[in-house]
């Protein structure tokens, strides 16, 4: 069965969704952006749970330190992630998660039918392309998605930065908010007027105001 380590809002006001939340390729389900942005979003009014994949559940558990498989891979995973979450709560649900792991939500909603409660993407940094190697783009999972996506990226992620993505086209399901200065985790450098916090509670209250715009279409 799927551990799940809820976020959820304070006091008695319903969330607007609960979203689940994957990790991204090389830090667990409590890193320090998650837990920021978990924060931060159950400020916002979403309820937040996470889970990890099996590879990153052996490393805790002192296994070895396994790359993870290939995204396509991590999805029956998440399948079942999403399985648990339907069936503890009631209402809105979002799927997303940090850079790989929102790239397999976007594949899930591509792969198959999905209940409606399910009722759009958040993905948090997006890796558009390998670092490195923006000739490779990974955009058939956005454009194949059968939900809504909201992407918060920094605007010099090395995955797929504002200067990346000038000349492309996404799909008009996709919307992009770009955070101010941000890297691949939405951080911005010293010098900056904007602040990582700033930016994380920015992606978080992004997230919140979809749910609320997809629930009221």
């Amino acid at each position: 069965m799927t551990e799940l380590l809820w976020t959820r809002p304070e006091g008695d006001t319903p969330a607007a969704a609960t979203l689940l939340l994957a990790h991204g390729a090389g830090a667990a389900m409590d890193s320090g952006f998650m837990n920021r942005f978990a924060g931060h979003a159950a400020a916002a009014g979403l309820a937040v749970a996470r889970f990890e994949f099996a590879y990153m559940a052996g490393r805790r558990n002192g296994g070895p330190k396994k790359p993870p498989p290939k995204a396509e891979l991590l999805v029956s995973e998440y399948q079942a992630a999403l399985q648990a979450v339907l069936a503890q709560t009631s209402g809105p649900v979002l799927i997303g998660g940090k850079s790989m792991g929102g790239r397999v939500a976007a594949i899930l909603t591509a792969g198959g039918s999905l209940p409606k409660r399910v009722a759009g993407v958040v993905c948090l940094g997006y890796p558009f392309h390998p670092q490195g190697k923006p000739e490779d783009w990974r955009m058939a999972p956005l454009e194949g998605a059968r939900r809504p996506v909201l992407i918060a990226q920094g605007d010099r992620d090395g995955f797929g930065s504002a200067a990346d993505l000038a000349d492309k086209t996404l799909p008009e399901h996709v919307r992009i908010d770009w955070l101010e200065d941000g890297n691949h985790d939405l951080a911005p450098r010293g010098a900056s007027p904007a602040t990582w916090d700033g930016n994380l509670a920015r992606a978080a209250t992004m997230a919140a105001e979809f749910a609320r715009q997809l629930s009221a279409a």
